[in-house]
C-alpha cells in the first residue's frame, strides 16, 4: 500500500511477478503528482529499476527476510521515496544482507552494471544494514534543480544520516564512465 505525506511514499512489493516495472511506474506518478522536473523524474526512474532489480535478484538468496504473507512464502522488497530541503532519495529494502559491489564490466555484457550506474547517476548512495533484523537498505540521492517549497516542508528521514553502521560510498572518479558504455546502457534501460 502506498502512503504519501509530506513529500515521503513508501511502497511494498512482492518479488514477484513484475516488481521494478511497478516500482518504476509507481516513481514516475508519485514524481510527477510531487512536481519534480522532468529530468529528476528520469534519472530516478533509471536508479530505481536499478535499486529494485538488485533487490529482488539478491532476494532469493538463502537470507530469511519480511514475507508476502505466512500462507505464500513471497519474500518482499520495499521502496521509498523521499523530497525534502532541495533533494529526492530513493531507497529500496531487501531481505540480502551483502553489501552492494560496483563491478567492472565489459561494454558489451547484457548485466552486472546496476550498481555502477546507481553511483555514475547519483549526487551520493550508499547502504546500511537494519537492526535486529535480516536485510539492507540501499539508498541513492539525488539534488533537485529548483526545490518547491510546497513540498516536503518537513525534512523527511535521511537515510544519508542512518545508524553508525553506514557504508556511505562516494568515488572520487564518479561520472568518469566511458561515454559509449553509458549511452549504450541508458538506451538498453529506456528499451525495458
Amino acid at each position: 500500500m502506498s502512503q504519501t505525506r509530506h513529500g515521503f511514499s513508501q511502497l511494498e512489493l512482492a518479488d514477484r511477478p513484475s516488481p521494478v516495472a511497478w516500482a518504476r511506474r509507481h516513481t514516475i506518478d508519485v514524481l510527477g503528482r510531487w512536481q519534480v522536473q522532468p529530468d529528476v523524474i528520469e534519472t530516478a526512474r533509471l536508479l530505481v529499476s536499478e535499486l529494485a532489480t538488485n533487490a529482488v535478484r539478491h532476494s532469493k538468496s538463502d537470507t530469511v527476510g519480511p514475507l508476502f504473507s505466512e500462507a505464500c512464502p513471497v519474500q518482499t522488497i520495499t521502496l521509498a521515496l523521499m523530497v525534502g530541503r532541495g533533494r529526492l532519495v530513493l531507497s529500496v529494502r531487501d531481505s540480502d544482507r551483502r553489501p552492494p559491489v560496483v563491478k567492472s564490466v565489459g561494454e558489451d555484457a547484457e548485466s552486472g552494471r546496476g550498481i555502477f550506474l546507481v553511483e555514475a547517476l547519483s549526487e551520493r548512495w550508499g547502504y546500511y544494514h537494519l537492526p535486529a533484523a535480516a536485510g539492507k537498505i540501499v539508498w541513492s540521492e539525488l539534488t533537485l534543480v529548483a526545490p518547491d517549497p510546497r513540498i516536503g516542508a518537513e525534512r523527511p528521514p535521511n537515510p544519508s544520516d542512518p545508524p553508525a553502521s553506514c557504508h556511505l560510498v562516494e568515488d572520487p572518479k564518479r561520472g568518469q564512465a566511458p561515454p559509449l558504455l553509458m549511452a549504450r546502457t541508458l538506451v538498453g534501460l529506456r528499451e525495458l
